[in-house]
C-alpha cells in the first residue's frame, strides 16, 4: 500500500482539509450528483466524505469516496421530532468520527438535527447548496441563510458568477450549471457505443424519463416508444439508480444501467426524457437532441427549464400526455435530427468548480481566523 512504503502519501492526505457532504434525496439524483460533482473537483486539495440520505451508496463508493447511510424522513417511521433527533445523533458520531473543517449540505431544507449536530461538534464551515427555479406559486418557508458560511446557488442555463454578502459576513455566490463530469470525460459517439455494446451502425434513441417513484412513467413511454419505433428507432431505456420499482418495457426495448449517463449521452442520436436539472445540464453539455417531457407534478419549474434547453439546442418541449401531443412532437424532433446542426451555443458550465473553489477559501479563512 502507498502510505505503508513510504508514509509520505499517506500524511499527505491526513493533512488535508476535511469535508463532510450531506445529500438530501429527491425525485432524482440531484442533490447527489451535485455534491459528487464538488467533491471530484476538490480531489487533491481535500479528503471529501458523504452522510447520504439517498440510497445509493454504491454509487459515492465507486466514485472514490467513503460514505455512510442514514434513513430519509421520507422512508422513515419516525415523527419528525424524532427523525430529527436521530440524524443529530448519527450524524454528531460521523462529525466525531470524521472532524471535517466544512460540512456541504445540497437539500432544500437545512433539517434541525443538522443544525444541532453541527453546533454541538463546534461549528466547522458550514455551506448550503440550494438550487432555485421553483414554480412562481410554491409556497416555501424562509430559511436564515446567516447561519451558514456560504450560500452556494447552482445556476440555470446561462447563468453567470455572482456574489452578495449574508448579514453574518458569508457569502451568497450564485454559480453557473453544475455538472458532473467535465466536457472531456464525455466519451464520443463511437467510443460510448462500443461502451455501452451497443453497433456503430443504426439509429437508437435514449429514454430517461425518471425513477417513475413520483409519477407514472410508463404510460407516456409506452406512447413514445411505439412512436420512435415506427421512425425506425431501437429504443434503450436507462433505468435509474434509485427507482423502487421497474418499468415494464415493452419488447425489443434494451434496458441500461449505467452511471454517469452523461458520459455515454453522444452514443445515442435522439433523447427522451423528464426535464431536471441534472438533464438539462448534460444535455447542453453533449449537445444531443432531446424531446423533453417536463414532470408537473413537481415543485421544480421543469416547463421553464425545458424553454431554456430549446433556446440553447435542437429540442422540443411537450407534455404528451395524449396520442396527437406524442406524434407532433416526435415529428417535431425527427424534424430537427434532418436538419443540418446550428452552431453551439457558448454555455458557461463550470460551476463545480466555482464551488469548489469558493469551499476551499472558507476553510482557508476560517484557518486564518481561529
Amino acid at each position: 500500500m502507498i502510505g505503508q512504503e513510504s508514509g509520505h502519501p499517506a500524511r499527505a492526505a491526513s493533512a488535508l482539509p476535511r469535508i463532510l457532504f450531506f445529500n438530501v434525496n429527491g425525485s432524482g439524483m440531484g442533490h447527489l450528483n451535485r455534491c459528487l460533482a464538488y467533491a471530484r473537483r476538490l480531489r487533491g486539495r481535500a479528503r471529501p466524505f458523504f452522510f447520504s440520505l439517498a440510497s445509493a451508496i454504491e454509487i459515492i463508493e465507486e466514485m472514490g469516496f467513503e460514505a455512510d447511510y442514514f434513513v430519509s424522513h421520507y422512508w422513515s417511521s419516525s415523527s419528525t421530532f424524532g427523525w430529527n433527533s436521530e440524524l443529530a445523533v448519527r450524524l454528531g458520531l460521523m462529525l466525531e468520527r470524521v472532524r471535517p473543517d466544512a460540512v456541504v449540505f445540497d437539500g432544500t431544507w437545512p433539517f434541525k438535527g443538522l443544525l444541532t449536530a453541527c453546533e454541538m461538534y463546534g461549528s466547522p464551515v458550514l455551506v448550503w447548496s440550494n438550487r432555485g427555479l421553483l414554480k412562481a406559486d410554491t409556497k416555501t418557508v424562509p430559511v436564515d441563510e446567516a447561519l451558514f458560511d456560504l450560500v452556494i446557488q447552482p445556476g440555470e442555463l446561462g447563468a453567470t458568477e455572482a456574489r452578495a454578502s449574508l448579514t453574518n459576513g458569508g457569502t451568497r455566490l450564485s454559480v453557473p450549471p453544475v455538472c458532473l463530469l467535465e466536457d472531456d470525460e464525455l466519451l464520443d459517439r463511437a467510443a460510448a457505443r462500443n461502451a455501452l455494446g451497443l453497433p456503430q451502425a443504426g439509429r437508437f434513441v435514449l429514454f430517461s424519463l425518471g425513477p417513475g417513484n413520483l409519477k407514472d412513467v410508463a404510460g407516456i413511454g409506452h406512447g413514445l416508444i411505439a412512436a420512435f419505433e415506427a421512425a425506425g428507432f431501437q429504443v434503450v431505456w436507462a433505468r435509474a439508480p434509485i427507482s423502487v420499482r421497474d418499468v415494464e418495457l415493452p419488447a425489443g426495448v434494451l434496458p441500461i444501467s449505467v452511471y454517469p449517463l452523461a458520459r455515454y449521452l453522444r452514443a445515442f442520436d435522439a433523447f427522451v426524457g423528464a426535464a431536471g436539472y441534472n438533464t438539462c445540464c448534460e444535455l447542453v453539455q453533449s449537445g444531443v437532441p432531446a424531446l423533453l417531457v417536463p414532470n408537473a407534478q413537481l415543485v421544480d419549474d421543469q416547463v421553464r427549464r425545458a424553454r431554456m434547453v430549446a433556446d440553447a439546442m435542437p429540442a422540443v418541449v411537450s407534455a404528451c400526455e395524449t396520442e396527437q401531443e406524442r406524434k407532433a412532437a416526435v415529428d417535431a424532433l425527427l424534424g430537427m435530427l434532418h436538419e443540418a446542426a446550428p452552431a453551439r451555443c457558448a454555455v458557461p458550465m463550470n460551476g463545480a468548480s466555482l464551488a469548489a473553489d469558493e469551499i476551499m477559501a472558507r476553510i482557508a479563512d476560517k484557518r486564518r481566523t481561529h
